[in-house]
């Protein structure tokens, strides 16, 4: 169950590191299915025989973009959730890097940390985080994002 903080532990969050969370495994059914949802069918991502044979890595890669978009799902197990929050919304990302490709049957985990944190309307919070992925067993991470999200906070 994720930890439920008050306004004021949200609000001197800045600095806070949250996770790493757990291991989390990218199979070629996901990757199939994002190639789908995405209408990017790419040999390095769908095609294993093709992807072993004609590219460095050896087998087919998620898509960065699957990765990054894995965080809606990872993030949130463990940040903490803030009493009287009425919804948060993604406000986007300033600075996004693909460091290394997620190969097929990796495992990744997400860790958080605060960056910033200001108020741009009474009772809306605009939270900017580094997450970073790693890789289990790699020493680069796939990625590291400062990711926006706006946080609208009740009385």
């Amino acid at each position: 169950m994720t930890k439920m903080i008050s306004k004021a532990e949200f609000l001197n969050s800045v600095g806070t590191v949250y996770g790493p969370g757990e291991w989390f495994k990218v199979d070629q059914d996901r990757i199939n299915k994002f190639a789908e949802a995405t209408d990017d069918f790419q040999f390095i991502h769908v095609d294993p025989e093709r992807a072993a044979k004609e590219t460095p890595f050896g087998t087919t890669i998620a898509h960065g973009f699957l990765t990054l978009s894995l965080l809606a799902g990872l993030v949130p197990k463990i940040r903490p959730n803030v009493e009287n929050t009425q919804m948060g919304i993604n406000y986007g990302i300033d600075k996004l890097r693909f460091l290394q490709p997620v190969k097929v049957d990796s495992e990744i985990r997400v860790t958080a940390k605060v960056i910033s944190l200001d108020e741009k309307r009474p009772g809306q919070y605009l939270t900017k985080t580094e997450v970073t992925v790693e890789i289990k067993g790699e020493d680069k991470p796939a990625l590291i994002v400062e990711w926006l999200g706006m946080t609208f906070l009740g009385d």
